[in-house]
């Protein structure tokens, strides 16, 4: 591909670069010195699932492997215990080490259902290696490189600070300490999700200030997570992620088919390489079709197409004909009598009984096909009985 080209495929899932006079003069010195670029993606193990959202920037990441250059994954393992304010109205809960050790130990296989693995095209460095290593003065040091206005002037912490809610100082160190990861592993190129413009244009700045080119910047849109409102995210519980089942009652099928038809537009264009003008058309004409294209394009892509098939084939079973699944979790909850609620919650079927109550109210919850409307009446548990909440299911046991 030429260099115009590849801009141009770019274009697909990328909202802004910076610069794009110097990516192509980055593209063009390594055409010539064969020379790979080194592909920057960083990503804190503060949950343990790689999520759709994740996959926006890593498909990005794949295109710059594809063209011979190398993937850099820096896993956050420091960083991780700061904490990423961005796009966050509160403080980020600490997280032990033992919990970010347990979840980053999952990221590398994850990531591999997206990148090339073999060495010469990812490289993957936990940025406590080099962020461990520093004592006192040397983040001393660090700080002095920013000032607190600048810091302020990123939409969340400036949104904060106007309503008079608490920014904690480590969570001004966070920029700072992703910054250097760029200057650590000499990256050419960093991706990221928009949120993260403001960090990784510190990362830009640091390079230059230690007398080195400056990385590019490349942000993706936000990918909109499950509830349809705001981005998806591991801590908001709306996500997908890449190692989900394709099908059962948490798998990705079921998830997608479950999206507002709002977001199936950006989430062909950001997930998948089908061609957008006719998306556009077959979405408001056929929306339904479209979703089961969707939901059997993603998991073709992270799984295969046998798996898609299959899963399009179960959720026609249990949804369009009312089948009941095969498989599903079972509950012993003793014989006799129980209300709703507490069927609901025992199953984790529902969280907390004003939320059960409120599905029943909603004309979401059924007992072995029949629609329960009195969450104040008891059910008699004598045999196996199947519990549904929506799309979910749960297997009761006497």
């Amino acid at each position: 591909m030429t260099i115009d080209e590849q801009l141009h495929a770019l274009a697909r899932r990328c909202e802004r670069i910076l610069t794009e006079q110097d990516l192509r003069a980055k593209l063009k010195r390594s055409a010539e010195t064969r020379k790979p670029l080194r592909i920057k993606l960083g990503m804190d193990p503060t949950a343990p699932d790689v999520t759709l959202g994740h996959a926006v920037p890593l498909s990005v990441v794949r295109q710059f492997q594809d063209w011979g250059h190398k993937a850099v994954i820096i896993i956050g393992d420091y960083t991780a215990r700061v904490g990423d304010p961005s796009g966050r109205n509160t403080t980020r809960p600490v997280l032990s080490g033992e919990e970010i050790d347990r979840n980053a130990k999952t990221y590398v296989a994850q990531v591999g259902k997206i990148l090339l693995t073999d060495p010469d095209h990812l490289e993957v460095r936990y940025n406590g290696e080099w962020l461990a290593k520093m004592n006192l003065v040397d983040i001393i040091r660090l700080a002095s490189r920013m000032t607190v206005a600048q810091v302020l002037q990123r939409d969340d912490f400036a949104r904060r600070f106007g309503e008079a809610a608490e920014i904690r100082l480590h969570e001004i160190m966070y920029p700072l300490l992703q910054g250097w990861d760029s200057v650590a592993i000499e990256a050419d190129v960093e991706m990221g999700g928009s949120d993260q413009l403001f960090n990784n244009l510190v990362g830009r700045e640091f390079q230059k200030e230690e007398g080195k080119e400056g990385q590019v910047v490349i942000v993706t849109p936000l990918l909109v997570g499950t509830d349809g409102s705001v981005k998806m995210s591991k801590s908001k519980g709306n996500y997908i992620g890449v190692t989900d089942p394709p099908s059962g009652q948490d798998g990705m099928f079921g998830k997608i088919m479950s999206l507002p038809d709002g977001l199936m537009e950006s989430y062909f264009q950001l997930l998948t390489s089908e061609p957008m003008e006719q998306v556009r058309l077959d979405v408001r004409t056929k929306p339904r079709d479209m979703k089961i294209k969707l939901a059997k394009d993603i998991i073709t892509w992270l799984h295969s197409r046998e798996a898609a098939d299959a899963a399009e084939a179960e959720f026609i079973k249990v949804f369009s004909k009312k089948e009941v699944p095969e498989e599903m979790p079972e509950f012993s909850v003793g014989a006799g009598c129980h209300k709703i609620g507490h069927l609901l919650v025992t199953t984790k079927l529902a969280s907390s009984n004003s939320e059960a109550i409120r599905k029943v109210k909603e004309g979401a919850v059924s007992l072995d096909g029949e629609k329960v409307t009195d969450f104040q009446r008891e059910y008699t548990i004598e045999k196996p009985t199947v519990l549904k909440l929506g799309r979910k299911f749960a297997r009761l046991k006497p």
